[in-house]
């Protein structure tokens, strides 16, 4: 055989080994396989175990606050230590509120003495009744610390600035109480501004703030207490953002143009809001989410439980007249109506499966919406529990899960949840006290 045929064949015969061996080698390589898909539930559970959740504003009633009927226990109300737990509420904002009253010397002296018993009250939650369990905050830093440690954290709003009467050092009496936010009215106009309820009749007390009001704005930017516009009016917002040098909040308010009630922003306001820097936290409360679709449940229910009421003997009266009660006289009322709404439960459950309530969906309609006029950065999330919020799927603490839950479902991710949940709050809170902290070192 010649050379060449042999060179032929020997090199023929190494590319066929060649190709055998890659062919051996391609074959025995394994498929990657496909990661395993989470769950929505089980995704919206890890996210709410990771992030910081926060409800900026719960009302509380002091006769829950003693040593025998106290929120260690599983009460009927909407926000208690188990009801925080089963749902995953880590930070409760106890709000300190107070009802517009006359504004004479004896109606600041009861409002004062009001607003000091519920102070009294977080504290002894706090220090008293179940300080392994809950710790009162008053910086972003203590709220996360306490977390860390597996308590529950309570901090301090204050829902009407009514209390404060005409003595502007109240403002630092309160933040030295705990007080890291406050609204200047509630329903009906304050000594310090005007309240949104003016819309309905165009009786204006101030047209926005009252120079009283204006003292009380620099020593919240003072010591480092949030402005809370919730319920002022629209006119007094815009006073407020003009007079203060810190962002503002809503510590509980909604999408006006989804929802045309006056304790809403609507689309200027908002963008008061984020040019301001600061946040509005939506609310559920069925009236300002979807009125229409509130109104028509809350006729059914109401009729319901006038019934239940009539048979068992009871009389149940307008929210105005409840208001005038006494205060013994008020804490037995409303025991008593706790006790008929229980009774109508089970009919009451049947009606809210053919009427639809107002429900979790409706409420992240809000957020969808917020976020998308003013940026995620802007918006976050209350419940006004124990002061007549609630919806469908968040009927109290317990459920609180259910709003994660339909936030995943849209599409929003930790990142964003975690800013919803708390951070977009707590970083005004930081900043507003920032801002204190250049005020006292320029005296």
């Amino acid at each position: 055989m010649k050379t060449s045929q042999i060179l032929f064949l020997l090199l023929f015969a190494i590319i066929s080994c060649k190709n055998v061996s890659e062919k051996k080698i391609e074959i025995s390589t394994p498929e990657p396989k496909p990661k395993p898909k989470i769950d929505l539930l089980t995704m919206a559970k890890e996210i709410h175990e990771k992030v910081l959740t926060v409800d900026t504003h719960i009302d509380i009633n002091t006769k829950n606050f003693t040593n025998n009927v106290n929120y260690t226990q599983e009460l009927d109300n909407q926000v208690n230590l188990p009801k925080m737990k089963d749902g995953g509420l880590d930070v409760a904002w106890f709000i300190v509120y107070t009802g517009q009253g006359e504004l004479t010397p004896e109606g600041y002296t009861n409002a004062y003495k009001n607003a000091i018993a519920k102070f009294n009250a977080i504290h002894k939650l706090t220090k008293e009744f179940a300080p392994d369990e809950i710790e009162l905050a008053v910086t972003s830093d203590e709220a996360r610390s306490i977390y860390k440690k597996g308590k529950k954290v309570a901090m301090i709003g204050v829902e009407n600035g009514y209390p404060i009467g005409t003595d502007v050092s109240r403002v630092k009496e309160f933040y030295d109480l705990g007080a890291r936010y406050m609204s200047l009215s509630h329903n009906g106009h304050s000594q310090l501004c005007d309240s949104n309820t003016g819309e309905k009749n165009n009786i204006w007390l101030h047209n926005g703030v009252s120079d009283l009001g204006k003292k009380v704005i620099a020593e919240m930017n003072k010591w480092g207490m949030m402005i809370d516009v919730s319920h002022p009016s629209k006119e007094a917002m815009r006073d407020m953002i003009e007079l203060s040098k810190a962002p503002i909040i809503a510590s509980h308010s909604s999408a006006r143009a989804i929802c045309n009630h006056s304790r809403n922003l609507d689309d200027e306001q908002l963008q008061w809001l984020k040019q301001n820097g600061g946040v509005i936290q939506t609310v559920a409360f069925g009236a300002y989410l979807d009125t229409e679709k509130n109104n028509k449940f809350k006729n059914a229910t109401n009729a319901v439980l006038s019934e239940v009421a009539t048979s068992q003997g009871f009389e149940i009266i307008p929210w105005s007249a409840y208001r005038k009660l006494e205060k013994e006289e008020r804490s037995t009322y409303y025991a008593n109506y706790l006790k008929i709404t229980k009774l109508a439960e089970p009919k009451i459950d049947s009606i809210s499966k053919t009427l639809n309530p107002v429900n979790v969906s409706d409420f992240v309609d809000h957020i969808d919406y917020l976020v998308e006029k003013i940026g995620i950065e802007h918006v976050g999330i209350s419940s006004d529990f124990d002061g007549g919020g609630g919806i469908e799927g968040w009927k109290d603490a317990s459920e609180t899960l259910n709003v994660t839950i339909e936030l995943v479902k849209r599409g929003y991710t930790e990142e964003d949840i975690e800013l919803l949940w708390g951070g977009n709050l707590f970083r005004v809170l930081d900043e507003v006290q920032e801002v204190a902290k250049k005020i006292q070192l320029s005296m």
